[in-house]
């Protein structure tokens, strides 16, 4: 009986000693995360425009509402879709597409991966600016080089409407589409060589093998990789803002880009405070569905 009480004893100051030593990561953290969060949802509450104070006051859900009948909105939130979906499917795709054609290659796959991983380094607002300057400049840019040299003419990337969306899908899927590379070249390296060579004796083709070994192993890793994609690009700011603004005119415009505009540029903070609520709930809402889809997979 001693014994049982001196270990429940020992075992309570252990305890209290671990929480004594996470206790100010843990303060740190409410402090830097829930507390924002929380005022965000206050904020969001309220009708706050900074460009007519006088009308300031609780609004209830009347922020919330007003998106109903917002065209803006609307219009942002379909980018958003349109952005998220061709970013994540082009990474994929292209990330297994290079994934399978490295692992062919014997020699040089350190040296590849070294080359892979400095997009992922680069801050998107350099990464923006960099696409901006040297790739998408009219006239001058490697993009408008290219096209002229094929006979293609000009075009003004960033600035023309019909082609600014497709251009910062393009800077999102070059920075990122290394990620999934990455992960899926690795998942390919530990795949068992044993169920292939009994393909082969079995005379299966290099597609059959591909659609009933390989993406059926795969599975479980191109989940993760759509999930943190989907993360990053429903999310995605610095790239496009320093390449096109959210413009020309909206776009470009994702949601996370109208409510900066409509909190820090048109100064209504009440209104722009709803809108990344929205985005947050839409985010929690798409990775609460994906991991659901990824335990019943399993």
């Amino acid at each position: 009986m001693a014994t049982g009480a001196a270990a429940r004893s020992f075992e309570a100051q252990e305890r209290r000693f671990a929480l004594t030593l996470v206790a100010p990561a843990l303060v740190l953290l409410l402090v830097t995360t829930t507390a924002p969060l929380v005022y965000l949802l206050w904020t969001s509450l309220h009708r706050l425009d900074l460009g007519m104070p006088w009308l300031s006051g609780f609004a209830g859900l009347g922020n919330y509402a007003k998106m109903g009948s917002d065209p803006r909105f609307w219009n942002s939130l379909g980018l958003t879709a349109i952005y998220t979906i061709s970013t994540v499917v082009a990474q994929v795709v292209l990330g297994l597409g290079v994934a399978l054609l490295v692992l062919q290659i014997p020699k040089g796959q350190g040296l590849l991966r070294v080359a892979a991983i400095l997009p992922i380094v680069l801050a998107p607002v350099v990464v923006g600016l960099f696409w901006r300057t040297l790739v998408l400049s009219p006239d001058v840019g490697l993009v408008d080089l290219v096209t002229r040299t094929l006979g293609l003419g000009s075009h003004n990337w960033l600035g023309d409407p019909q082609l600014a969306l497709i251009s910062v899908i393009a800077i999102h899927t070059w920075q990122w589409t290394p990620f999934a590379f990455l992960v899926l070249l690795a998942s390919l390296a530990t795949l068992p060589p044993d169920i292939y060579e009994a393909a082969r004796l079995d005379r299966a083709g290099a597609w059959q093998r591909f659609r009933h070994i390989t993406l059926p192993l795969l599975r479980p890793a191109i989940v993760v990789v759509v999930i943190l994609r989907m993360m990053t690009a429903l999310s995605a700011f610095a790239a496009i803002f320093a390449a096109t603004g959210g413009g020309p005119g909206s776009a470009t415009e994702i949601l996370n880009l109208y409510a900066y505009r409509t909190s820090f540029s048109e100064l209504n903070l009440g209104y722009g405070a709803s809108l990344a609520v929205v985005l947050m709930a839409i985010t929690l809402a798409i990775s609460y569905v994906m991991f659901r889809l990824r335990r019943s997979r399993r």
